[in-house]
């Protein structure tokens, strides 16, 4: 503490107390409960509440706020036990909450995969490529799942399958790149068995040399089954691993500011086994990222009898702060799902289509399940909506909280419609990462309005911000905030006018307040007044004064989660407890942490990125366990694959 005159402030509110003091057992019998737990002033903090928008402190009791404003009348708050924390004039923020993710399935395989999330070149992003292929020991594969685009690149190119084959001559490779293809080296190929006789499934594409061998260049053509069916046959992590790598992949969320998501299923993400690893981490009390997650059918031709059973299991919103049901979706019925690879044509969805999502949603009205629904194109939207319109006649929706996902080119009409029905619509950065695929397909006139936030906003429907990651958009907010302030894409084109751009708070809120009405949890999150959680976090940097390029490389220096510290860095490191190692011990996550910090349009070299350093710093030295026979090998021939799966499975 530098500030004389702060100094003396300080002593005079605490009586000569320390200025960091860890909390202890309070004596309920002396009052001392009352006290505040968490105490942190010094800070620029940005509310959200149009009661206070502003204020220098704060004041954390049983993992709510307490009390917000001026650093005196504060500090003067504390007790014995309360721990204070100076935030050296940092701005503050509530924590960000994700409408529209999949940390579960995220969280289960964050461990396993090499992220070129943030990476500026291809040959910084090849060299990191090539060293994860020298410690990854046999059977185990090099994967990179999504989170970038080929744009984002100064070569403004994805690798050749010659490089990567070059890159790696033994050890299996898969590179997904966004929705609309996967690039598997020649070990992939044998560890999944393609061969010449290897058969398309219905919606893809391996592509095949002139003898009609596969080259490993794999098409979606729309449906991404084929990219995520292949993944899934590579080797998983055990179970002791998986609860290691949730814990990183939830630490790595809090690094950026992140205290919430909705988990909106995918793909292979099964309930409720797939959820085990969630479920036991909340029972340890070691979630750092309170979670709502929806429920995913994956039966195409059974969808409605995925949701009768789950109904009778879970009652609507079921769970607590920390872990809580929050309806069916983002799939309701696979009929009804559009593909949003923008190097195709738009998907005509089927005649069947109104018939079974009527039955589902029907019956999901009639349980009083929130739902929500994965649509594109405003085409499926309009089909959809007279679907709901026809339901709420019989079945009022009448407060049920219900959401369209993506709704990229949603018109004005159709906005209307989901206002007088009540529902609300979640956006994600997606156009960041595709917006020169859909200005290629469709022109840079359509391109203005994908999706019309502006619009959104003014007609009063309620939207939240979010990502969908992992396996297209990064998890990083700080880049979908980039992208709804400036209108660009990780390349850096300009899709967006004045007219379809918000201000930084504007941003901000839907980050917050925003987000928080899609759990229904509007009086507990978003906001930084009395009553709300004590979810919160301090930033690297200013959001409302760093050039906008800067605006994608924030993290959070500090991170509160229900009045716990569950992050924190530099100064506030020793304040924050400490993690395991990431598991297993050649994990890409020890050696390249997870987004790679760099400047839009800017290379940034690999010695440049570990002189700043990253989530998880350098290798730990510990001893190796024998990992390989750790691991199932789910590898093998995939002749009969397709007909297992029976071509059902859409994994978002």
């Amino acid at each position: 503490m530098h500030d004389p005159a702060r100094r003396r402030l300080i002593e005079a509110a605490l009586a000569g107390a320390l200025l960091v003091r860890a909390g202890t057992d309070a004596d309920p019998s002396d009052g001392a409960q009352d006290m505040p737990d968490l105490i942190v002033f010094n800070a620029r903090i940005t509310t959200l509440d149009p009661a206070q928008p502003t204020a220098t402190a704060l004041a954390v009791a049983g993992g709510g706020i307490r009390a917000i404003g001026a650093d005196a009348e504060i500090l003067a708050l504390a007790g014995d036990a309360t721990r204070i924390v100076d935030a050296g004039g940092r701005r503050m923020i509530p924590g960000l909450n994700d409408s529209h993710t999949h940390l579960i399935r995220g969280g289960l395989n964050y461990n396993l995969e090499l992220r070129w999330d943030g990476v500026r070149s291809l040959a910084d992003a090849m060299a990191m490529l090539r060293a994860q292929v020298a410690r990854t020991p046999a059977p185990q594969w090099v994967r990179v799942v999504g989170g970038f685009s080929e744009h984002q690149f100064v070569e403004k190119r994805l690798p050749t399958l010659d490089e990567i084959n070059l890159a790696a001559p033994d050890t299996p490779v898969f590179i997904l790149h966004l929705y609309d293809r996967a690039l598997l080296n020649r070990a992939a190929l044998r560890a999944v068995g393609y061969t010449r006789d290897s058969q398309d499934p219905p919606g893809g594409r391996i592509e095949r040399d002139k003898a009609g061998n596969p080259t490993g260049l794999l098409l979606a053509k729309p449906n991404a089954l084929i990219l995520y069916a292949t993944l899934a046959a590579g080797p998983k992590l055990p179970e002791a691993y998986q609860r290691n790598s949730t814990r990183h992949f939830m630490r790595e969320l809090n690094r950026l500011g992140v205290t919430s998501v909705i988990d909106a299923g995918g793909g292979f993400q099964n309930f409720p086994d797939d959820y085990a690893i969630v479920r036991a981490l909340h029972a340890d009390d070691q979630l750092t990222v309170r979670i709502a997650y929806n429920l995913f059918t994956q039966n195409r031709g059974s969808e409605r009898e995925d949701f009768e059973r789950w109904s009778r299991m879970l009652s609507p919103r079921e769970g607590d702060a920390m872990l809580r049901h929050n309806g069916a979706g983002e799939m309701l019925v696979f009929s009804a799902a559009d593909f949003e690879d923008f190097r195709e044509p738009r998907p005509e969805l089927p005649e069947a289509m109104e018939t079974q999502l009527e039955d589902v949603v029907r019956l999901l009205a009639t349980r009083r399940w929130p739902f929500r629904i994965h649509a594109t194109y405003d085409e499926s939207i309009g089909r959809i909506l007279d679907v709901y319109e026809r339901v709420n006649r019989d079945v009022p929706f009448d407060g049920l909280h219900w959401i369209v996902d993506h709704a990229e080119t949603i018109s004005e009409r159709n906005i209307e419609r989901v206002r007088a029905l009540g529902g609300g619509i979640a956006i994600q950065h997606r156009m960041a990462y595709q917006g020169e695929y859909f200005a290629e397909r469709y022109g840079r006139a359509a391109l203005a309005r994908t999706p019309p936030v502006r619009h959104m906003l003014d007609a009063g429907v309620p939207v939240g911000a979010g990502t969908d990651a992992t396996r297209v958009a990064s998890y990083n907010p700080w880049v979908a905030l980039y992208w709804l302030v400036t209108g660009r894409t990780v390349g850096g084109m300009a899709m967006y006018a004045d007219d379809n751009t918000l201000e930084r708070e504007e941003a901000l809120r839907l980050w917050t307040r925003g987000s928080a009405w899609f759990s229904d949890e509007e009086a507990r999150k978003g906001m930084l007044a009395p009553g709300q959680y004590a979810d919160f976090a301090l930033l690297s940097a200013d959001f409302f004064r760093v050039p906008d390029i800067e605006i994608q490389n924030i993290t959070s220096v500090l991170t509160v989660v229900g009045g716990r510290i569950v992050h924190g860095d530099g100064t506030f490191a020793p304040l924050a407890p400490s993690l395991p190692p990431p598991m297993p011990d050649w994990s890409p996550v020890r050696h390249h942490g997870g987004y790679q910090p760099g400047t839009l349009g800017q290379a940034t070299s690999l010695a440049g990125m570990h002189a700043h350093g990253h989530a998880h710093g350098p290798a730990c030295n510990v001893h190796r366990d024998g990992h390989a026979a750790h691991h199932d090998h789910a590898g093998g021939d995939l002749r009969g694959f397709w007909g297992a799966l029976g071509c059902s499975c859409f994994a978002f």
